[in-house]
């Protein structure tokens, strides 16, 4: 079982990915009044870009496209590395920050979200300034760790305004709710792993297998958990 996961861990965790898309849309009728919504359409941009991701794969299992496979050869682009960069590091980041900053209603928590994305954008355009080859050879560790903080940070305010409001009452059928949960679990379990990506490389098998593992249990429980919580959730008042 375990190899076949890491032979087929892209495929796998995209058949997640896809699931939790689905049923979003499946569902957006639900919750097309609430903020809920917002968060349907980023599992459909998640699903969308990690299809992009796949090019590298795409271009060598297919002979009939080697013509831009040699195209990009050589280039920044032959490798994926500037698509997780730019669209889960730094886009999702802020839209995440955009969807806490929705359904936080206490105007001093908002105001920090708001102010935690601006920080978190301006310092990214700066250091990539000063180190724009990294953004596309591997995946950047400062945007990373920035990113968690900002995340951290939208997450943990969210659950203080629960405990503090009467929220915490019907918490266990709150969509927020396990989408924090599932998102606080992802960013703590794969962060440290960028720390090691230098030592990724296909001389060390068993850092890559160690690492495809990690990644694809923590994709499979976190699109499990958004799944779930779109099904079992009831919709909340804006």
């Amino acid at each position: 079982m375990k190899d076949f996961i890491l032979n087929n861990y892209s495929l796998i965790y995209r058949i997640f990915i896809g699931a939790s898309a689905f049923f979003g849309l499946v569902t957006y009728k639900k919750y097309k009044t609430t903020n809920v919504r917002y968060f349907i359409f980023f599992l459909v941009y998640i699903f969308s870009f990690e299809l992009l991701a796949g090019y590298p794969s795409a271009l060598h299992d297919n002979p009939s496209l080697s013509h831009i496979k040699a195209f990009l050869k050589g280039t920044k682009f032959e490798r994926n590395f500037w698509v997780y960069n730019l669209f889960w590091n730094l886009l999702s980041t802020l839209f995440l920050s955009f969807y806490y900053h929705k359904i936080i209603k206490i105007k001093p928590y908002k105001a920090v979200v708001k102010w935690a994305a601006i920080i978190f954008l301006a310092a990214a355009i700066v250091y990539l300034t000063f180190n724009f080859d990294e953004f596309f050879n591997r995946s950047v560790v400062f945007i990373k760790i920035m990113a968690l903080i900002v995340i951290l940070l939208n997450i943990v305010l969210y659950f203080i305004e629960i405990l503090r409001g009467d929220k915490i009452l019907t918490f266990y059928r709150s969509f927020n709710f396990y989408a924090s949960a599932a998102l606080l679990i992802w960013w703590l379990v794969t962060t440290p792993v960028v720390f090691y990506q230098i030592y990724y490389s296909t001389a060390d098998l068993n850092f890559i297998k160690l690492r495809a593992q990690i990644f694809i249990f923590a994709n499979i429980f976190m699109y499990s958990t958004f799944t779930f919580a779109l099904l079992w959730s009831k919709p909340e008042n804006n």
